[in-house]
């Protein structure tokens, strides 16, 4: 007897692939925790047996692992563009202000502040994993960040000596704050357009008082 593809489809539904399987275990990580997702619980979400499930990642460990290392993935080299752009302004406050705009709409989405939260709370159990996710994520970005500010300052636009180090306090200047606050303050309303326009602004400003092209170190 034939099946047709329809008829064959019936009955239990198709098991996740790989990618969709671990987005579905990192919303039950960020929903419940750590200790509060179980393995039973992300196979019947993923529609796949816990024989499945345990062939793939052989503990909750491992599979949390899996987890974090997904995300960052996914968000490998997201930076790469809006630092090519920037060392392509016409002038400096101008890059700056819109390289400020995405590091804000980057770090302060919901989806990356729920990671972050997840990941520190559990960075003792898994300081390997919190250790990775510092380095292929901020890190590295912070890298790529510092690499466009030295090309500005090739170009006349900032003085730097420590490119690194201007990287890192640009980006505190424009998310420190903000971050915080949703953070550290439960129950929070998120931050207005215009609010964060005016962070951005301000942290700028900030910025190219000691990194501008007219700058002088104090005698």
């Amino acid at each position: 007897m034939s099946i047709s593809p329809t008829s064959a489809r019936r009955g239990r539904p198709r098991g996740s692939e790989a990618p969709e399987l671990l987005s579905i275990a990192r919303k039950m990580f960020i929903a419940n925790g750590f200790r509060g997702t179980t393995m039973d619980a992300v196979a019947m979400d993923a529609h796949i047996s816990k024989q499945s499930l345990y062939r793939q990642y052989p503990s909750k460990d491992a599979l949390y692992s899996a987890v974090v290392r997904d995300w960052v993935e996914r968000g490998y080299d997201a930076m790469r563009p809006h630092t090519t752009a920037l060392t392509e302004a016409d002038g400096a406050r101008e890059g700056l202000l819109v390289l400020a705009r995405v590091l804000q709409a980057g770090l302060l989405s919901p989806p990356v502040l729920q990671m972050r939260t997840l990941i520190a709370a559990e960075a003792q159990r898994f300081p390997d994993v919190a250790s990775d996710y510092v380095t292929r994520s901020w890190t590295r970005n912070i890298h790529i960040l510092a690499e466009a500010l030295s090309a500005l300052a090739a170009r006349g636009l900032l003085r730097i000596e420590d490119p690194e180090l201007a990287a890192e306090q640009l980006t505190w200047l424009v998310v420190a704050a903000p971050l915080n606050r949703l953070t550290l303050q439960t129950g929070t309303n998120s931050y207005g357009e215009a609010e964060l326009e005016a962070v951005a602004k301000e942290g700028v400003a900030t910025f190219l008082s000691r990194y501008g092209p007219e700058h002088t170190e104090p005698t």
